[in-house]
């Protein structure tokens, strides 16, 4: 038991570092085109590679619930491109620690939804996490800014995302409901790179963008990008199937902690007292929330 927690608490480690890199190499190419469009290359090199798992090993599955199917495709696509936009604009480690209250929301999501019970440590994590999310934003009763927007729909969308997983496994298998994500998620900006040939307004831009061919270092970061995308999940899938959810989902936060020392690199300025002190409680309201699946 001890040498599975062991094991899983490496691969989540290594997963969260895959993670981060995800976010570098997204912010490296946001440099040279539009989030819609790194999106698109996100979702395409996925989709070939679910694609040929589905060719190798066919998909055994009952089906019945093509709408809530579609919604998470959609809903994780616009989750997704909201966090691509933040990395683009603002700190790596901002946008990541925006992305990870999406556990926050899972348990609100799954008690309203999924019925499923909340204690007193649950609710605790939840009040933190929001009061966490105010220190991010910086908020002060003058209103946020569309990053701060943007990051807390990125949560809820994939928070969503994930509610809507717990009922769609029990009719699908989890290729079909990755592929769902994926196909939306290389369609939708397909459509949105079309429609922004025509139209332009910047008011919108996390949502349109044209289309710019990659030079021979953009297609470098874009295989960079699937390659550690995908290993990101296989390993978290891995670390998740070794070790109990609680341990695993309170070591996914180190990634924050990889994304403020890349983002650094990159040339991010070290967050603030503020920002640092909404991360350390985000982290820790995650941890609280995680800790009740134990």
């Amino acid at each position: 038991m001890t040498n599975n927690v062991s094991l899983g608490i490496k691969y989540m480690l290594f997963a969260s570092f895959m993670f981060a890199c995800m976010g570098a190499f997204a912010k490296e190419l946001s440099d040279t085109m539009s989030s819609i469009e790194v999106v698109f290359f996100r979702n395409v090199f996925g989709v070939v590679l679910i694609l040929i798992s589905i060719y190798k090993t066919p998909l055994v599955q009952k089906g019945g619930k093509p709408w809530l199917l579609i919604f998470r495709g959609a809903i994780g696509f616009s989750a997704l491109l909201f966090f691509f936009y933040n990395i683009a604009n603002i700190s790596l480690a901002e946008a990541m620690t925006f992305s990870k209250t999406s556990t926050i929301f899972t348990a609100i999501f799954a008690f309203i939804f999924v019925k499923e019970r909340l204690n007193f440590k649950g609710w605790l994590g939840v009040f933190v996490g929001f009061i966490g999310i105010l220190f991010i934003t910086g908020f002060d009763g003058s209103g946020l800014d569309k990053t701060d927007w943007l990051g807390i729909l990125s949560g809820v969308g994939a928070a969503l995302a994930y509610t809507s997983i717990r009922e769609l496994r029990k009719y699908y298998d989890s290729r079909t409901i990755v592929l769902s994500f994926m196909l939306i998620g290389t369609i939708g900006p397909m459509i949105l790179m079309a429609i922004s040939e025509v139209y332009v307004n910047e008011k919108y831009d996390f949502i349109f963008g044209k289309f710019i061919m990659p030079q021979t270092e953009d297609w470098i970061y874009i295989i960079l990008l699937g390659l550690v995308s995908t290993a990101a999940q296989i390993y978290m899938t891995k670390a998740y199937s070794v070790a109990k959810a609680g341990i695993i989902g309170t070591i996914s936060y180190s990634n924050i902690a990889f994304s403020i020392l890349i983002g650094i690199l990159l040339g991010d300025n070290f967050p603030d007292i503020w920002i640092i002190l909404g991360i350390i409680l985000i982290v820790f309201s995650g941890v609280l929330v995680s800790s009740k699946k134990d």
